[in-house]
């Protein structure tokens, strides 16, 4: 029975769905209950994880492995989603939108999250992917009275399903090359697999696939309208948790290629879609008047800031992503929060006019949005700035010192939008009045949020040697 305790975590959200349906169709206070159920299971869930972070374990003929950097995967996953549902709670009463069916998709999207982020075969991470896909989808237009959650559920739906089209494709390629889904016998094979033009072409279409998950250039083109449509929570969920799931399965696929020192023969695609996601993301980025669309743009670029990794190839590239996704998730969770909790019913107080003054009608929201958005432009002494730092390292060590470079810059420039809002909350007098309804659960999430991303930011040493134990 001790060789199953790892999958505790799997055990309880698959549960958790299950129970969750029940008290929907059963209790009349159901909303309620399926709220704090579901940040009861995300807790355990995450908190089992990150005990148990050194029992390494494979499962199911070696299809699913549990441990490690897995288990600070789903630690992610599960806790920004109990953060998510934290925010949720405020934010769908103001709309009169709030119901437990959402809390539901929710754990169902976090499930297939966790498979893929443990998949050690090509199937489990299609399995996981088209969970986690199919939830995000009824999340984006789950708010049916909204012409926008419409349009953004629609779009995200036919771009996603063209986009896993290359997913199946890549992955079918790969087992007419290799007769295998398993990634750890396709690692193996890889230095003789490099000749091989079906099984290059196989990963192209795999990584180009997973480019539209991680809104990357030019793969990007529905994340401004279904992160603004969406409602501003779940839209928080799909760039931080959604984007992590995504670099999660790639590092599997790629990541323990370059482990056993194979040539990274995939270094000028992710490269330039680097370089492309970077300062695409960072120029548009400036041009925004919504803050929602400029945290989507922002979203872009920080793709192409983890894709520097990837092209790195090395344990330094590996150990960076992991890191600047962990940091990421809360610093996005925390901006995101603080819109969420400004923005007014019929999606109001979106505009960047909205927050001008605000650090004197609201002192503490207005100082938890600007350490979120210092981080995000990467200035220290917070996570955002170490996240960018291993990074960059990791480029130079892979002699990729021009890609190093190109990111400073990119973030140079990002540093414009970043502060932009900061001057207008605290150098900028504002002219009409800003109604804020209080929302203190929404507020403890962002307080949460920020005061990791403080806490990473002060101590990135002790989460960085955690991850680079487990790659060695």
């Amino acid at each position: 029975m001790n060789e199953y305790f790892n999958l505790i975590p799997f055990v309880i959200i698959s549960s958790g769905i299950l129970i969750s349906i029940f008290i929907e169709m059963y209790s009349k206070k159901s909303v309620r209950i399926i709220a704090w159920f579901s940040i009861l299971i995300f807790l355990a869930s995450a908190l089992h994880s990150l005990y148990y972070v050194n029992n390494e374990q494979l499962y199911f003929n070696n299809m699913l492995q549990v441990g490690g950097n897995v288990n600070i995967f789903i630690f992610i996953f599960n806790f920004s989603a109990a953060l998510v549902v934290l925010m949720s709670m405020d934010y769908a009463e103001k709309y009169g939108n709030n119901i437990g069916e959402f809390y539901i998709i929710l754990q169902s999207s976090v499930l297939g999250m966790m498979f893929m982020a443990g998949a050690k075969d090509l199937f489990v991470i299609f399995l996981g992917l088209e969970i986690m896909s199919v939830s995000f989808y009824a999340l984006a237009g789950l708010n049916r009275a909204r012409l926008k959650a419409n349009e953004a559920a629609l779009k995200y739906f036919l771009l996603g399903a063209f986009s896993t089209g290359f997913i199946v494709y890549g992955i079918a390629l790969i087992f007419g090359s290799t007769n295998t889904t398993s990634i750890p016998l396709i690692v193996s094979k890889f230095s003789e697999l490099t000749h091989n033009f079906l099984f290059i072409t196989g990963i192209l279409l795999f990584l180009i696939g997973f480019s539209f998950k991680m809104a990357a250039f030019p793969f990007h083109m529905w994340v401004p309208d279904v992160y603004e449509g969406s409602s501003t929570t779940v839209a928080s969920f799909f760039s931080t948790a959604g984007k992590t799931a995504a670099f999660s399965a790639v590092i599997i696929t790629l990541g323990a290629v370059f482990m056993y020192g194979n040539v990274n023969v995939f270094e000028p695609y992710l490269s330039i879609l680097a370089v492309a996601s970077m300062l695409y993301g960072s120029i548009v980025a400036i041009a925004q008047n919504n803050i929602k669309r400029m945290l989507a743009y922002s979203s872009i670029a920080h793709a192409g800031y983890l894709l520097i990794g990837l092209s790195s190839g090395n344990f330094e590239g590996i150990a960076g992503i992991i890191f600047y996704l962990s940091a990421y998730t809360f610093m996005n969770l925390g901006a995101f929060g603080v819109v969420a909790l400004i923005e007014g019913k019929d999606e109001t107080n979106l505009t960047f006019d909205s927050y001008t003054g605000l650090a004197k009608r609201q002192p503490l929201l207005a100082a938890m949005l600007a350490i979120c958005m210092f981080s995000l432009a990467g200035i220290p002494p917070f996570a955002g700035f170490f996240g960018k730092y291993y990074i960059f390292i990791a480029a130079i060590k892979a002699d990729l010192t021009w890609l190093a470079i190109i990111g400073v810059l990119s973030s140079v420039i990002s540093v414009y939008f970043y502060l932009r809002v900061i001057v207008l909350m605290y150098f900028k007098e504002s002219e009409t009045e800003l109604i804020i309804e209080k929302g203190n659960y929404g507020l403890l999430s962002v307080v949460i949020s920020v005061l990791l991303v403080i806490l990473v930011g002060i101590m990135p040493g002790s989460l960085i040697d955690v991850i680079t134990s487990f790659l060695k």
